[in-house]
């Protein structure tokens, strides 16, 4: 993994950190690349529940890297689209910890996250039409599944940028912060979740993402599916275990 994406383990969180401060952290291969690996880091490891990405320097991400793109620098991963995680995102669960800009891909990268911690001065938008563009790594389609139909759609008309306190009034903002706390925050959160089962966590979060395309006749098919596996683990037995004997459970993720 390159300079341009800085990982750090908390016990079972995993901080992914896009370390382009000189360019507000635009997404160029190299970072593309970089949130690839890292997620793909997060969801092999048995030891790891819960990621968190973040930017370095006050800002999470202003979007793809023009500059680089002209040159032919790709910011899109293969089967993982842009910045190597808009079209796949993890499996496990991820919190966006948004300082600063997340406009444009930015934005779109912090939708890939399933929770979203932000600085009161954070800014969130798609900018893309008023550079002659179209968002297109997820931004019109999860949008709207994040917050209101109407201020969607006129979010992404408009391109303008909306506040973070704004974002949390509208549902897509988690939990706000005092400026440079974001990420204090989002451990904080991660660290929450990560008391739990990691292979109950995946399979929540699975349930979660997937059951809106189910149809009512075959929404208890495709749960069982995905959580009978769950049942049988020995995380499961280790669980009521743990209850039984009042003590802390230990996860095998297994």
């Amino acid at each position: 993994m390159s300079d341009a994406v800085l990982t750090e383990e908390d016990g079972a969180v995993l901080v992914i950190t896009i370390n382009r401060p000189e360019a507000r952290n635009a997404v160029n291969g190299a970072v593309a690349q970089g949130i690839a690996a890292a997620v793909e880091e997060l969801d092999s490891r048995k030891d790891l529940s819960i990621g968190i990405l973040t930017g370095a320097g006050g800002t999470f991400c202003a979007g793809m890297d023009l500059k680089g793109f002209l040159t032919g620098d790709n910011p899109i991963v293969e089967g993982r689209g842009f910045a190597g995680i808009t079209e796949r995102p993890a499996e496990k669960p991820l919190i966006a910890a948004v300082e600063g800009y997340a406009l444009a891909g930015g934005c779109e990268v912090a939708l890939s996250c399933d929770m979203v911690v932000a600085s009161r001065e954070a800014q969130f938008g798609l900018p893309e039409p008023k550079r002659g563009l179209v968002a297109g790594a997820g931004g019109l389609f999860r949008l709207p599944q994040r917050i209101p139909f109407h201020i969607a759609m006129e979010m992404a008309l408009t391109g303008d940028k909306y506040p973070a306190e704004r974002m949390a009034e509208l549902g897509f903002v988690n939990r706000l912060t005092e400026p440079g706390g974001s990420l204090a925050a989002a451990k904080e959160l991660a660290l929450k979740v990560a008391e739990n089962a990691p292979l109950a966590l995946a399979a929540t979060k699975k349930v979660i993402v997937e059951a809106p395309d189910w149809s009512y006749a075959e929404r208890w098919q495709k749960q069982g599916e995905i959580i009978n596996p769950v049942f049988v683990s020995k995380d499961a037995q280790e669980g009521p275990a743990a209850f039984a004997e009042k003590r802390k459970p230990v996860w095998k993720g297994e």
